[in-house]
C-alpha cells in the first residue's frame, strides 16, 4: 500500500528548492522550507535594531525563497493562498522537525561536499519511514548517499525535478540498487498522482536522461552553427517548431536556463563522461567563456544571446561580439517546411535539401539520433523512457526513437553507411530482425521495441490513463465528422472529442454536440466532453465569424449562434450527465462548453476564462447568461439582497477577457463551482472525469430544475455605464472599448428593464446573440477579430 504523503520537508530555498515546495503546496501538501541561518545583518535589518537571534533574521534565507515563490513569474502557486501551506525555517533551529515529514527533498546547491554535509545532518534526525531524495540536475546520486547510514539509504533515491516545476512535467526518478522498491514505488505514486508529473526511471549516470540528450543536442547546434556560420537567429527558426521543438528553440531557451546553468551541465558532462564516445562536444566554446566573462547569462543579467534595447530585440553578433537588431530569417527551406503539416514528410524535405541549412538539420538531427540510440541501455532501460524524457523535459513533439520511426530507421541507417558514420547497434538489431520502428500499434495497444528481449513488448501505462488514441484504434468510435468525433470509453460512457484545428468550435463540432446528446440518450449513460491533443478548445472558429460578417450573412450567423446557445443549454438540461474535462486553453466557446456541463473535472493546469471582447465581441453560446444565472443563483430565494455586487463582479471578469492562471483560480473566478474536480495529472483527466461521470450515473443523477433568473435591470445598467464613462475619461479604456462593454452590460443586467425583473435563459441568449450580432457588423470589431487573426494578440482600437 502506498503511505499517504501529508507533510513534506525541503532543504535549500533557492529557485529550485522554494518552487518544489509551492509546488507541493498546489497538491495541498504541508511543507516545512528550510535554509542555512544567515551569518550576517543585511543593512535594513540594522537599522530596524534586529540582531542575529531574532527569528526573521535566522528565518531570512528561507523567507526570502517563499516570497520568491510568491512572486514568480510564470505562478509558482496555482493561487497566492497555497503560500499558506509553506512554513519557514533554518536548518539550526529546526532541521529535527524533518522527523515530522513524511519526506525530506533536499535541493541545495549542485555541490556535492555541500549536498553530503546536509544529509549528513538529516540522517541524525531521520526515522524509519521516512522517504529522503536529494534533487539534483546531474550528479551522482551514489555519491551523494555515500556517508549515510543503510537503514537511510534504502529510503534514499535521486529525484530531478525540472524547473519551473510546475509547469514542466518530467519527473527523473533515480533509485539506488539498495533503494526499497516500495520506496521507490511510493515516489513515483506521489509524482503522478499528487505533483502530476510524468515519471521517467533513470540510470545514475552523468545528467541522466533528458539533460544528457538536450546538452549534447544543444552543444552540437552550437558547434554546426560556428562550422556553417550560420547566425543566431537562423538557428533559433531551424530547431524551434519547424523540427518539432519548442518556440523558444535553442538560444532563446539558453537565455531563459542562464548560460552558467548550461555550462555547468556541460563541465558536469566532460568531467564525468570519460567513456563517452563523444565526450568533446561537451567542452565549452570559446564564446560561451567569453561571454560568461562579459555576463552575458541571459535574462538574469539582461543580455545572453539575445537582449531588449529601448523594447527592440538585439541578437548577438558572435563573430563581432557585439549586438545588433534581430533580423528576419529568409530561408526557402523553412518556408517550404513550414507550409508541410506531416511531421514526417517536413523532417525530410529539411534533411534532404542541400543548402547550408538543410545540412545543418541532417546532421544535427542524426548526430542526435544516433547518440541517442548509443545511449540504451547506459541511461535507461528502454527507448519509452528516452522518448518521455525528452517530450516531457524539453517539450519535444517525438523523442528520439520516434523521430527515428517518422523519419524511417532504414532511410536513415542507409544514408549514414553512405556518408561513411556508423550506425548505432540497436538500430542494426532492429533491422537485421527484419523490422523497421521502434514502436508499433495493434488494434488494442502500442508496442516497443524491447532491445534487451529483441522483440516488441506493450508500451505500459499507470493504472488510471486513458489513452483515447488506444481506444479509437480498438474501433470504439461511435461517429464522427471533421471537427469531433464520439468514443465510446465502455462502462456506458461516451466520449466527445474535438479534433479540429485548435480545436476551435465550428457548424461540425456543435453538430456532434447535438448528435451525442442524441446518441447518449439511446446508448450510453453518460458523457465526456474532453480531448488529448494541446488545448481543450481555443474557443469558436473567429475566422468563420469574420468572414461572414464581412458578407454580410447575418442569417447564417444568427443561425450558427442560435444552434451553439441551443446545444449548450441541452448539455445542461440533459437527463443523462455530461462531464467536461478541459485542460490549457479553455477559451471562449470552449468555455461556454463547459459552463453548461453537469459537473467540470478540470486539469489543474487549465487556463479558462471568456475572452470575447478582446475581440470586439460578447460571449454568445450562452456563457453570458449562464455566469448571471450563476452569480444570482448564489443568493437564497428569499432573501431580500442586491444582486448588483456579484453581478458587477462577474461582469469584470467578462469585460476585461480574464482568463484563470489554473484550475483553482478557474474556480475563484466562477467558473468551476464548489462540486467540480481537479487532476493534477493531466494524463489521468479522461480516466478522471470518466469516473466523475460513473459517480453520477450511480448517484441516480437528475438534471437541476429551471428557476427564474432576477436581473438589475437599468438600474444595473446604468451604474456599468456610469464606470465606463469614468474609465473612458481616465484613459484607462478606448471608446470603442465602451461600446463593447456597454452591449455586454446590456446582456448582464437583463436589458432595459425594472430592477428584480425575473427572466429565463433564452430571454439572455436573445439578448447575447442581438448584442454578438450587432458588434460583429461594425468595422472596429471586425479589425480586432482580423488583427487576432494575424498576430495572435489582442488590439485596442
Amino acid at each position: 500500500m502506498i503511505p499517504r504523503l501529508r507533510r513534506a520537508a525541503v532543504l535549500g530555498a533557492g529557485v529550485m528548492g522554494s518552487a518544489i515546495a509551492a509546488h507541493l503546496a498546489n497538491a495541498g501538501i504541508s511543507v516545512l522550507l528550510l535554509d542555512v541561518r544567515p551569518s550576517a545583518l543585511l543593512d535594513d535589518e540594522r537599522s530596524r535594531g534586529l540582531t542575529l537571534d531574532d527569528p526573521q533574521v535566522r528565518n531570512r534565507l528561507a523567507a526570502a525563497g517563499k516570497q520568491r515563490a510568491l512572486h514568480a513569474q510564470p505562478a509558482a502557486f496555482f493561487i497566492p493562498a497555497r503560500a499558506q501551506l509553506v512554513e519557514t525555517g533554518n536548518f539550526d533551529d529546526h532541521l529535527s522537525r524533518i522527523a515530522e515529514a513524511d519526506w525530506v527533498l533536499e535541493a541545495v546547491v549542485e555541490d556535492l561536499p555541500i549536498k553530503q554535509q546536509v544529509l549528513a545532518q538529516v540522517a541524525r534526525y531521520w526515522k524509519p519511514g521516512i522517504v529522503v531524495s536529494t534533487n539534483t540536475s546531474g550528479l551522482p546520486v551514489r555519491e551523494i548517499a555515500a556517508g549515510c547510514p543503510d537503514a537511510l539509504r534504502r529510503h534514499f533515491l535521486g529525484t530531478h525535478f525540472f524547473n519551473p516545476p510546475r509547469y514542466l512535467r518530467l519527473l527523473e526518478l533515480i533509485p539506488l540498487p539498495g533503494t526499497d522498491p516500495e520506496i521507490a514505488a511510493a515516489v513515483s505514486d506521489w509524482g503522478d498522482r499528487l505533483l502530476g508529473k510524468g515519471i521517467v526511471h533513470a540510470h545514475d549516470t552523468p545528467n541522466f536522461i533528458a539533460n544528457r540528450i538536450g546538452s549534447y543536442g544543444f552543444r552540437k547546434a552550437v558547434q554546426l552553427m560556428l562550422e556553417l556560420g550560420l547566425s543566431i537567429e537562423e538557428v533559433d527558426e531551424l530547431t524551434g517548431p519547424v523540427l518539432g521543438r519548442p518556440r523558444s528553440a535553442t538560444f532563446r531557451t539558453t537565455d531563459l536556463v542562464g548560460l552558467d546553468t548550461v555550462i555547468h551541465v556541460s563541465e558536469n558532462s566532460y568531467r564525468h563522461l570519460t567513456d563517452d564516445e563523444e565526450r568533446d562536444v561537451f567542452v565549452v566554446p570559446p564564446l560561451f567563456q567569453e561571454m560568461a566573462r562579459r555576463g552575458w547569462l541571459g535574462d538574469k543579467t539582461g543580455a545572453g544571446f539575445y537582449k531588449r534595447v529601448d523594447g527592440e530585440i538585439y541578437t548577438l553578433d558572435y563573430a563581432a561580439m557585439e549586438y545588433r537588431p534581430r533580423r528576419k530569417v529568409a530561408l526557402p527551406v523553412l518556408e517550404t517546411a513550414k507550409l508541410i503539416e506531416d511531421p514526417a514528410r517536413r523532417l525530410r524535405a529539411l534533411a534532404v535539401d542541400g543548402s547550408p541549412a538543410g545540412e545543418f538539420v541532417w546532421r544535427l538531427l542524426s548526430s542526435v539520433l544516433g547518440y541517442a540510440a548509443r545511449r540504451v541501455p547506459e541511461i535507461a532501460d528502454d527507448v519509452v523512457n528516452i522518448d518521455r524524457a525528452m517530450r516531457w523535459g524539453y517539450a519535444w513533439d517525438l523523442g528520439p526513437f520516434e523521430t527515428w520511426d517518422v523519419v524511417g530507421v532504414e532511410e536513415i541507417a542507409k544514408r549514414l553507411d553512405t556518408e561513411d558514420r556508423p550506425v548505432p547497434p540497436v538500430v542494426r538489431a532492429v533491422l537485421e530482425r527484419g523490422e523497421q520502428t521502434f514502436y508499433r500499434s495493434t488494434e488494442s495497444r502500442r508496442e516497443y521495441f524491447d532491445l534487451a528481449a529483441a522483440r516488441y513488448r506493450p508500451v505500459e501505462e499507470p493504472a488510471g490513463v486513458l489513452v483515447l488514441a488506444s481506444v479509437k484504434s480498438a474501433n470504439r468510435v461511435a461517429a464522427a465528422n471533421p471537427g469531433a468525433s464520439l468514443i465510446d470509453l465502455g462502462d456506458g460512457i461516451a466520449c466527445l472529442e474535438f479534433h479540429s484545428k485548435l480545436n476551435t468550435i465550428g457548424e461540425d463540432t456543435i453538430r456532434m454536440i447535438t448528435g451525442s446528446l442524441e446518441e447518449l440518450q439511446r446508448h450510453f449513460d453518460g458523457l465526456v466532453i474532453g480531448n488529448q491533443s494541446r488545448d481543450f478548445s481555443a474557443g469558436a472558429n473567429l475566422m468563420l465569424i469574420l468572414l461572414e460578417s464581412q458578407d454580410g450573412n447575418w442569417d447564417e450567423l444568427d443561425q450558427v449562434v442560435r444552434q451553439f446557445q441551443r446545444a449548450n443549454l441541452a448539455l445542461r438540461y440533459s437527463a443523462r450527465p455530461v462531464v467536461a474535462a478541459p485542460f490549457g486553453r479553455t477559451l471562449g466557446g470552449g468555455c461556454e462548453i463547459c459552463l453548461g456541463c453537469a459537473r467540470i473535472h478540470a486539469a489543474a493546469e487549465t487556463y479558462m476564462g471568456l475572452v470575447e471582447t478582446g475581440a470586439g465581441l460578447v460571449p454568445a453560446g450562452g456563457g453570458t447568461a449562464e455566469m448571471v444565472r450563476r452569480v444570482t443563483a448564489r443568493l437564497p430565494d428569499g432573501v431580500d439582497a442586491d444582486p448588483f455586487p456579484l453581478i458587477q463582479w462577474a461582469y469584470e471578469t467578462i469585460a476585461t477577457a480574464r482568463v484563470s492562471a489554473s484550475a483553482e483560480e478557474a474556480r475563484v473566478l466562477g467558473f468551476l463551482r464548489d462540486g467540480d474536480g481537479i487532476s493534477m495529472n493531466s494524463a489521468r483527466l479522461i480516466q478522471d472525469a470518466k469516473d466523475a461521470c460513473l459517480a453520477l450515473v450511480r448517484a441516480g443523477y437528475q438534471p437541476p430544475l429551471r428557476h427564474p433568473i432576477r436581473v438589475v435591470g437599468d438600474r444595473g445598467l446604468a451604474a456599468i455605464e456610469a464606470y465606463l464613462y469614468l474609465m473612458r475619461t481616465a484613459g484607462s479604456i478606448s471608446e470603442y472599448d465602451t461600446v463593447v462593454g456597454g452591449k455586454l452590460a446590456h446582456v448582464m443586467c437583463g436589458g432595459r428593464v425594472p430592477y428584480g425583473t425575473t427572466v429565463t435563459e433564452e430571454y439572455l441568449h436573445d439578448l447575447e446573440r442581438e448584442a454578438f450580432l450587432s458588434l460583429a457588423g461594425q468595422p472596429k470589431t471586425q479589425e480586432r477579430m482580423r488583427y487576432i487573426l494575424q498576430t495572435g494578440k489582442p488590439l485596442r482600437n
